[in-house]
């Protein structure tokens, strides 16, 4: 399966795509054993490569005992990918994609996306002091109507965190405006019919837990809890309180795990 946009074909070839990717020059985000991820220049624009090498037997069996599914290659992402554009959530816009090889173990495949420029993640806008709390409002419903929307609709993320969420720079909008956020690193991303309860607590719990240390409130966190179940405050607290201890108490633990210490906000809610 291969897949390669007009704008790199001077630049790679659908002939050997893989090979060409391999070859790619730039900077290098991350590489693990199994896994390459890089940015590349192609005339005028950026591009990130993300190159998988084949996961091996262990990886797949340990995921299969845990009962999951065990990540194969580049094609996770670009379903994923392809489902949120046709709900309408903003994302990466994919121009390569190749995969070869008949072994699950060792199939090796690639997405080429596109550079969002002149963005910055959630997480750098926070730490910089640059999320008012008219944005940070903005925000948390956006970001609420988002995990809806996937949720619904058999997405779930499993690393939605406030640093994958990409917002252009300088781009604080206005008093009637909607921020536009771009959903980014969606390779553990999976998609079925359904999103089970525990995918979903893992995700609401994720982005809940890297709020805190962006000023997220205990209002912020209800305003959340509304637009996330489509129901009134009061509603959804005595129809969906498994699930929202459940999310308090997975968020809890991520940020004592990571910071060794409770969120009194969290703590309030949680009582």
């Amino acid at each position: 399966m291969t897949y390669l946009d007009a704008e790199l074909s001077g630049t790679l070839s659908e002939a050997s795509l893989f090979e060409d990717a391999m070859s790619l020059q730039g900077e290098i985000f991350r590489e693990v054993e199994s896994r390459r991820t890089l940015k590349f220049q192609s005339g005028s624009r950026s591009y990130f490569a993300k190159l998988h090498f084949g996961v091996g037997w262990a990886e797949i069996f340990k995921n299969l005992f845990q009962f999951r599914l065990p990540v194969l290659g580049a094609e996770n992402e670009l379903l994923a990918i392809k489902k949120l554009k046709d709900l309408g959530i903003d994302t990466l816009t994919p121009v390569a994609f190749v995969s070869e090889g008949g072994n699950p173990a060792k199939v090796r495949s690639c997405i080429i996306t596109k550079a969002l420029e002149n963005t910055k993640s959630l997480e750098e806008m926070a730490e910089q002091d640059a999320i008012n709390d008219r944005l940070r409002r903005k925000l948390v419903i956006k970001i609420a109507q988002i995990a809806r929307n996937m949720h619904e609709h058999g997405i779930n993320h499993r690393d939605f965190y406030i640093c994958h969420f990409l917002m252009e720079k300088d781009s604080v909008p206005d008093e009637n405006d909607v921020p536009m956020l771009f959903l980014i690193d969606l390779h553990r991303a999976q998609v079925r019919s359904k999103t089970p309860k525990r995918w979903r607590v893992k995700d609401v719990s994720g982005v809940l837990f890297s709020g805190i240390d962006a000023g997220v409130t205990r209002t912020d966190l209800f305003r959340f809890m509304k637009v996330y179940s489509g129901k009134t405050l009061r509603k959804t607290m005595i129809e969906d309180k498994r699930f929202w201890q459940a999310v308090i108490v997975r968020a809890q633990k991520l940020y004592l795990r990571d910071h060794g210490a409770r969120s009194k906000d969290l703590m309030a809610l949680n009582g």
